[in-house]
């Protein structure tokens, strides 16, 4: 009896063992999914941090008070315009261009990029002798203090002739600045807003030179 006990004793321990050996190897293997599984996403969170470039900050940058002098020009045909067609064109240019400064500041702000602040580039009489075109000397299409002038001092049809040239020479700029951000700019979302602005706004220019001419 004792003889055949000791041979059973001996193959319970050998279970025994690889038993704890298995459970041992599982609880390593599942430590190394784990582990394994929360460092992958890193490399996909980095690419898309680093998904931009320097011409994506510059042309939300660049955009942002280009569309603040917009909003500003816009915001008067409300009350200056004498042309329904000139009210209705400002208003849909209000409702496009005003969230797209609200993306664009949301980008930049999540690139840990400055956003422009509108006391800096808007035009106003009383900011400390800063024009509306300050800092922005060379951004395509902006308006001077000298235009802004006169078109804050223009109403009725002198006025919707002013907003007309001005805003097509302004749109213009616009375009030239989003083709910029189509062939140069890296980030999906920018890119994807330039394509519209150079669709919408250069369908506006055609229907601010009809108006125009006619």
């Amino acid at each position: 009896m004792s003889s055949t006990r000791t041979p059973v004793r001996a193959a319970l321990a050998a279970l025994a063992v690889g038993a704890a050996f298995a459970l041992t190897a599982c609880g390593g293997d599942s430590g190394t999914n784990q582990e394994g599984h929360a460092a992958a996403p890193a490399p996909s969170a980095t690419a898309s941090a680093g998904a931009h470039n320097a011409q994506d900050v510059a042309f939300a940058q660049g955009m942002i008070p280009h569309h603040r002098q917009a909003l500003d020009m816009a915001a008067q045909a409300a009350t200056k315009a004498s042309s329904t067609q000139v009210k209705e064109l400002a208003q849909r240019i209000g409702k496009a261009q005003d969230p797209e400064i609200g993306t664009m500041s949301g980008w930049l702000t999540s690139w840990g990029e400055e956003v422009p602040q509108p006391g800096a580039t808007q035009h106003s009489a009383g900011h400390s002798g800063q024009s509306g075109h300050s800092g922005h000397a060379g951004m395509p299409g902006m308006m001077d203090d000298e235009d802004m002038a006169k078109l804050e001092k223009a109403s009725g049809k002198a006025f919707d002739t002013l907003f007309l040239q001005l805003m097509t020479e302004h749109h213009e700029g616009a375009v030239r600045m989003a083709m910029t951000e189509q062939t140069e700019g890296r980030y999906g979302p920018a890119k994807a807003m330039a394509d519209a602005i150079v669709t919408a706004q250069k369908a506006e220019i055609e229907e601010m030179r009809k108006l125009l001419a006619g």
